[in-house]
């Protein structure tokens, strides 16, 4: 006997202060990802906007903002520009890993340094290594951590000097968190290669996106998102291509 579908429940989190947009608050909507169905309703959700965080499903639900829209890439059609193409260039040589998603003291003292470089006063500089264990080990779905290091030394791996905690989906991969050594010396522009090594890997398995999480237009932070082209950004109509100025 067919065991009974049993739909989602979805709950509100109380306003609080909005991390990309002075003077807006935000407000989530969020459901539990468990049980035998968890990576199809995984996959569901993000094709409606949905973003994961361990076991958690959640997409923005302010009462009185639309500014987070959701984006992805079309991988089949992406053509990298000029600068794009010398930063893959730039970083060929290194060594990409693709891991069970098991936290290491090594990823999370790199996270540190991540943080410290680029969001000293974010919400994330808190985390210890438990924490950081549970964002990456607790995952319902299919989930990878993908890690970039440099050039091996004799038998020793070489550095890691980039990380991205990755869902493998239907219909493409999901970019939940990446981070990286934003300092490491010849390697500008490290943040844009690995999601550039996502899409590619995307297009080779025959995926056709790569989830990059919410674009805020007017933060300067989210507009990273957008150099990554064809992109599609999910509107009250559904996916639609958009050309960002």
């Amino acid at each position: 006997m067919t065991a009974p579908v049993r739909f989602p429940r979805f709950f509100v989190t109380n306003p609080s202060p909005c991390p990309y947009l002075p003077g807006k608050t935000e407000r989530k909507v969020f459901t539990e990802l468990n049980g035998t169905h968890a990576t199809e309703l995984n996959d569901a959700l993000s094709r409606i906007g949905f973003r994961r965080s361990q076991n958690v499903a959640y997409r923005p639900s302010c009462i009185d903002c639309k500014a987070c829209v959701s984006v992805r890439v079309l991988c089949q059609e992406f053509e990298p520009s000029a600068s794009q193409r010398r930063i893959l260039r730039r970083n060929s040589d290194l060594e990409v890993n693709d891991c069970r998603p098991w936290s290491t003291s090594e990823q999370y003292e790199l996270l540190r340094r991540y943080l410290r470089q680029r969001h000293p006063n974010g919400g994330m500089t808190n985390m210890d290594e438990m924490d950081y264990a549970d964002m990456i080990e607790q995952s319902p779905v299919n989930s990878r951590v993908v890690e970039y290091r440099g050039p091996s030394q004799s038998s020793r791996p070489g550095q890691l000097l980039g990380a991205c905690l990755t869902d493998h989906q239907g219909d493409g991969l999901s970019m939940i968190y990446s981070f990286y050594d934003a300092e490491a010396e010849g390697r500008p522009g490290l943040g844009n290669f690995i999601i550039m090594d996502h899409i590619l890997r995307a297009r080779d398995a025959g995926l056709p996106y790569v989830y990059l999480g919410y674009w805020v237009d007017g933060s300067p932070r989210m507009q990273y998102k957008t150099r990554y082209r064809p992109i599609e950004r999910l509107g009250p109509d559904g996916w639609e291509r958009f050309a960002p100025a």
